[in-house]
């Protein structure tokens, strides 16, 4: 019966969207509601941003729909927070907010989940020697997490389908855990967001006359529910007695969502060094690198969500092996750092050679 309303969860997901795009394109073209050109653009047609409405009418109906009967207690705060994440994204699309603006809602969203949702860290399974904790920590952290996951998912929707791809295969990873250990509300609601992510991809990677974007609607909305998905395996994962029993979830949930946490992570870190905001735009972000390289979305999101995939595989190796969760923590982190500065590498090494293949041909002249 569980599997079936996990399918079902799906199939409606999925279903919606495909129905609902049509109409929100007539709207948005009729409506001249296109995304902005500016320099760091890398789309060369106007394309409506408003693909997180489907995505959000999708969720909340299939998860709402497919979870009826199952007792599910913190899905009320869970649509309270996606609804202000829609809200605010969208008016973000619409009429462009700042981004201190975006980070308050984006705390009250994570308060609404940690503090009435009961949606929070409450052991960090020995991440520097540290189990249970305390609420004061357990609410620091968690709050900083939400947020940072949020606007990690924020970050990463550059290039056509590689937000959804990354969402999309995290999703499946929880849900897949989810289901097998017996947790099938959330394991429904993981793949309520698989099934309206992959019907977007779908418009957003194929799609020519009906193509269309996600937006900071989508963006948002997403980087909440992948920041529950999260928190909750990491909570199931505590006791030892749990079917299919993670020990080390930290880093395998780590593992999962490394690339935007990362990517992140890399782009604020150049900014800073070159003593710029954080949160100031540019084109350093993994998959413009790898755009340089590779002039084709789908293949650098391919590409980005294969090396993903590889990178849950050595999680998930190192926790079978049963090494300690703070050398695989490091190992995972130092590992995606390395990656992330592969295309860079390229860009560079293939830039003196052009240099240099240019001097050998003018000394012959």
């Amino acid at each position: 019966m569980e599997i079936l309303l996990i399918l079902a969860a799906f199939i409606l997901g999925f279903t919606i969207v495909i129905i609902t795009v049509p109409p929100i394109l007539r709207v948005a073209k009729a409506k001249r509601l296109y995304d902005s050109f500016d320099e760091r653009k890398i789309h060369t047609q106007v394309v409506p941003p408003l693909g997180g409405i489907a995505i959000f009418i999708a969720f909340i109906i299939s998860t709402i729909v497919a979870s009826d009967g199952l007792t599910f207690f913190s899905l009320k705060y869970i649509i309270a927070a996606v609804m202000i994440m829609f809200f605010i994204g969208l008016k973000d699309d619409l009429l462009v907010i700042s981004a201190r603006k975006k980070l308050m809602i984006q705390i009250i969203a994570a308060i609404l989940l940690i503090t009435l949702g009961d949606i929070r860290f409450t052991n960090l399974h020995g991440i520097l020697g540290t189990y249970q904790i305390h609420f004061f920590e357990s609410f620091t952290i968690t709050l900083f997490a939400i947020v940072g996951i949020i606007n990690a998912f924020n970050l990463i929707d550059g290039i056509d389908g590689l937000a959804s791809g990354l969402s999309m295969l995290a999703a499946t990873v929880f849900g897949t855990w989810f289901y097998i250990s017996g947790n099938y509300q959330l394991s429904i609601m993981s793949f309520a967001l698989v099934g309206s992510v992959s019907a977007f991809f779908l418009y957003n990677v194929f799609g020519n006359t009906n193509k269309l974007f996600m937006g900071d609607t989508g963006s948002l909305i997403i980087g909440t529910i992948i920041s529950i998905l999260v928190i909750k395996f990491n909570e199931l994962n505590i006791s030892q007695q749990t079917l299919f029993y993670i020990g080390a979830a930290p880093s395998v949930s780590f593992a999962i969502i490394i690339v935007p946490l990362i990517d992140t992570l890399r782009v604020m870190s150049i900014r800073i060094r070159q003593k710029r905001s954080p949160f100031s735009p540019d084109n350093n972000h993994i998959h413009h690198r790898l755009l340089t390289l590779i002039p084709n979305h789908l293949k650098v999101t391919l590409i980005i969500v294969t090396v993903n995939v590889m990178l849950i595989a050595v999680a998930l190796l190192f926790n079978h092996i049963g090494l300690n969760v703070n050398i695989q923590m490091v190992c995972i982190f130092l590992l995606g750092v390395a990656l992330s500065f592969v295309p860079s590498i390229l860009i560079k090494h293939k830039s003196i050679k052009k240099t240099t293949k240019a001097k050998i041909e003018y000394s012959k002249l």
